[in-house]
């Protein structure tokens, strides 16, 4: 395990989870199973930065292109998204984790959308790091939200100041550090306005075998680093 200078961590870390298709093929087994597996990574993850004193966590759990895929699995992933919630609900207080969410949420199913919200509420007197799940989210579309809530409070011009603040991401960090497992080279609509600035870390390694090891890798690998901002 690599040694990380605690001063010098992200304050705030962004995931894209992908490859739980892939591990699933690869094992030969349906891709509901790699989800599975891809819950208990989830699960490594947010302790993993619990224990590391990381002030957020957002990780990419669905977005709003996941709807083209096949019903079944979308509808497994909705059932399964409600089971993760009560499965890790007791870890999660026990760690001391809030738990965000951020997306288009009203077009969720209405048991998850109420899972969600309990589970927030029930978390939000914890003071540790910040679950932040993007669900049914997509930048795109997350810009194009907050242009429409300016422009309905009556907003003549604005400031960069100001659509930061209607985002769905509104008063967190900008990301400091992205990791997109599975080898893939995209960022696929996932905080293109919160990034601008952020480290990005790609591994091949499928996200339902990321581990502590892997995230520590990353978080070495950021403090290697000498983040430049525009400058010289």
């Amino acid at each position: 395990m690599p040694e990380l200078d605690t001063c010098r961590l992200p304050r705030h870390l962004a995931i894209i989870m992908d490859g739980n298709g892939r591990w699933a093929k690869a094992k030969g087994l349906p891709r509901l199973a790699g989800h599975k597996a891809g819950v208990d990574a989830v699960h490594r993850v947010v302790k993993g930065c619990s224990d590391r004193g990381i002030q957020v966590l957002t990780l990419y759990s669905f977005s709003t292109e996941n709807w083209q895929r096949p019903a079944e699995e979308v509808s497994d992933l909705m059932g399964l998204f409600s089971f993760a919630l009560r499965r890790e609900f007791q870890e999660m207080d026990k760690n001391n984790v809030r738990l965000r969410a951020s997306g288009r949420l009203k077009d969720l199913p209405g048991p998850l959308q109420k899972e969600l919200a309990r589970a927030v509420e029930d978390l939000k007197g914890n003071t540790g790091l910040i679950l932040n799940l993007a669900l049914n989210y997509g930048s795109r579309q997350e810009i194009v939200d907050a242009a429409n809530a300016l422009i309905a409070s009556g907003k003549q011009s604005v400031t960069e100041d100001d659509i930061s603040g209607a985002l769905y991401t509104a008063g967190l960090p900008d990301p400091d550090l992205l990791i997109r497992t599975s080898g893939e080279m995209r960022v696929s609509n996932f905080l293109l306005w919160q990034i601008a600035y952020a480290e990005l870390y790609v591994t091949p390694v499928l996200w339902p075998d990321f581990g502590r090891e892997h995230l520590d890798a990353a978080l070495a690998d950021y403090q290697g680093r000498e983040r430049r901002f525009g400058g010289r």
